[in-house]
């Protein structure tokens, strides 16, 4: 049943509705008392009169109001007030004007750069830490519930199942399983004390989502879900994503721990590392971005025909690399199970040091190693300065399946050619 607009709520003018969840509707309000525009979150008038869930669904709702109200921090969405408008019940929020979820930068085609990401979770490992030194845990951090605004800054939201630990709290917080599995700590699965340290495992899965575009516990199925999170680490995030430093990959490995007692301990442990890692990132970062090296290989004749997304999910999972004028890149007698893409520049094919043959912009070398992992046959040396593209069958093996097919066909399209003309080649020499 869908629920009608009011035209206000207490003093707040309703202008349009921004968005909708299990939670209840929000809409873009206006304050005229300080001018300004704020969020009006509205409970959903069929939850709240459910004869068997109403009251619980009341409370969780004014959970919200009441736990995050009680914080002051810039990277936590503010609530500015509550009420009851004759039957409708509604928080005023903080207005994110722009704002968007971290669930848009989940994906292969839509991550940030390493360095934004390690800034964001960072900004949440602080929010975090001062929220748990007030005595609130979260339960349910996940990409959907954390904003983040046009200007690429981060803000916690939707505190409707948090925890309130203080002493002198007299309110009840939602019991039971809470919150979204996906993104659970063993213990919360497992309906056993909730810590703080609940809530930094729930970002160290949203940090390997944010790194990778794919989750950790990847599978269809609950008790399989359930099964992996409790007894199975997740693939390392290199499997994915080459390029993520190793520092990165030991950050996020430690805030999903399943023992306790390894994971991070406070929110400030866990910004402490990335502050160290973040330097690390910023004294060797990249002359070329991630968007430059899409639009570069996206011209190639190799991707032609390939949607967006495909394109950046081989390009975040094969590995860049760049090579000087008289390199080696492959040499005669190694075994080498890769395939390479020129992006840029030029190389030289040669074989008991004579050159053989030369490939340019757009040309593909290494076919055979690639599909039959055996020992090259010829080495390959940079002509100039050149970039190419390098993938292996393990990397391939776990882009989707789509992109799997259509990179196979290229591949052996690729093939035929070049088997084609080096029997052109053969012929000619006879």
């Amino acid at each position: 049943m869908s629920e009608i607009a009011p035209e206000k709520l207490g003093k707040y003018e309703v202008k349009s509705e921004i968005d909708r969840g299990s939670m209840g509707i929000v809409y873009l309000g206006h304050d005229p008392f300080v001018n300004r525009s704020v969020a009006l979150k509205v409970a959903l008038a069929d939850s709240l009169n459910d004869t068997d869930s109403g009251e619980r669904y009341r409370k969780m709702f004014f959970n919200e109001a009441h736990t995050a109200g009680s914080l002051t921090h810039p990277n936590i969405v503010s609530i500015f007030d509550a009420g009851v408008d004759e039957d409708t019940c509604y928080i005023v929020m903080e207005y994110i004007e722009g704002g968007d979820t971290l669930r848009s930068h989940s994906k292969p085609e839509t991550l940030l750069p390493i360095e934004k990401i390690v800034e964001i979770i960072f900004k949440c490992a602080n929010a975090l830490d001062y929220a748990h030194r007030q005595g609130v845990t979260h339960r349910d951090i996940k990409p959907s519930n954390i904003l983040i605004t046009k200007d690429k800054d981060v803000k916690i939201g939707d505190f409707s199942i948090a925890h309130i630990t203080k002493l002198d709290d007299t309110t009840t917080a939602p019991q039971g399983v809470m919150g979204s599995p996906r993104y659970m700590s063993p213990e919360q699965l497992k309906e056993e004390k909730i810590t703080t340290q609940s809530d930094l495992f729930s970002l160290g899965v949203v940090m390997y989502e944010l790194l990778t575009g794919r989750h950790p516990f990847l599978t269809d199925s609950f008790s399989r879900l359930v099964n992996i999170i409790l007894n199975e680490e997740p693939p390392p995030m290199s499997d994915f994503r080459p390029d993520i430093p190793q520092v990165l990959q030991d950050i996020v490995s430690r805030a999903m721990k399943k023992d306790m007692s390894e994971r991070y301990q406070m929110g400030l442990e866990f910004a402490t590392d990335l502050s160290r890692a973040f330097d690390n990132l910023e004294a060797k970062q990249q002359d070329i971005s991630a968007e430059e090296k899409f639009n570069m290989i996206k011209k190639l004749e190799f991707f032609q025909g390939f949607p967006d997304a495909e394109i950046w999910e081989i390009l975040r999972a094969s590995s860049w690399q760049e090579y000087k004028c008289d390199e080696n890149i492959i040499l005669e007698g190694e075994l080498d199970d890769c395939f390479y893409i020129i992006v840029s520049g030029k190389v030289v094919v040669r074989k008991n040091e004579k050159t053989i043959r030369t490939l340019h912009m757009g040309d593909c070398f290494g076919e055979m190693g690639y599909l039959a992992k055996t020992k090259r046959t010829a080495s390959i040396v940079a002509e100039e300065a050149t970039a190419l593209v390098k993938v292996n069958s393990t990397v391939i093996s776990q882009v989707s399946l789509n992109c799997q097919v259509r990179f196979l066909k290229v591949f052996l399209r690729t093939l035929i050619h070049r088997l084609s003309a080096t029997t052109e080649i053969i012929s000619q020499d006879v």
